[in-house]
């Protein structure tokens, strides 16, 4: 019997695949959760076999959990509705097993399971290109004056906040507009998100 622990945070969502999975004669659904924080504690008591987890959750995110159960055994597989090659790309480097869309076919998610218990890895054909595509290009320093830009925070604040030189906050600023290819902080923004670079 495989035993699989789930965690999304929309409840008629959670109940709909802990039913559905328990039809399979070869499943059983031993623990749901609604939040990342959860999960990662039901997945250290329960030990299951598989955790089928959403990304955006309260607490820890599904990745910022996968990322910390890398080290228990147990197989994570992402059910999500997001297609981004940030979200994808940051899911392998955690170990994910699996990483499924939300529309998918039903039937399709059993037959995951049962491959990833074999050891295989089953990834959405929609990501696959994203696999070799870009990196996020921007250095730690570059990311962390943009995260402050999406947080309202204007250059005087960023400077203070980084304990930096206004001036500097601006090269940034421009170093990050000209890597993105984009002409604005809003731009700048918008980009990032939509590729899942932010966490």
């Amino acid at each position: 019997m495989i035993r699989i622990v789930i965690a999304e945070d929309q409840r008629m969502m959670l109940g709909a695949l802990g039913s559905l999975l328990n039809l399979e004669d070869d499943m059983e659904v031993i623990g749901m959760a609604s939040n990342g924080d959860d999960a990662v504690q039901l997945v250290k008591q329960m030990k299951p076999d598989i955790c089928i987890m959403d990304i955006e959750m309260p607490g820890k995110t599904g990745l910022e959990a996968a990322e910390e159960l890398q080290t228990q055994d147990c197989k994570v597989i992402i059910l999500t509705t997001f297609a981004r090659s940030g979200y994808f790309q940051r899911a392998v480097k955690a170990g994910v097993k699996g990483y499924l869309l939300k529309d998918s076919p039903s039937e399709e998610l059993a037959n995951s399971i049962r491959h990833v218990m074999t050891g295989r890895k089953i990834y959405a054909p929609e990501l696959m290109d994203d696999l070799y595509s870009e990196e996020n290009p921007l250095t730690v320093r570059e990311k962390a004056v943009l995260e402050l830009v999406a947080d309202g925070k204007n250059t005087k604040e960023i400077a203070e906040k980084l304990s930096i030189k206004t001036g500097t906050v601006r090269n940034y600023i421009s170093q990050i507009l000209d890597k993105l290819e984009v002409t604005n902080r809003i731009e700048a923004i918008t980009h990032s998100k939509k590729k899942g670079w932010f966490k």
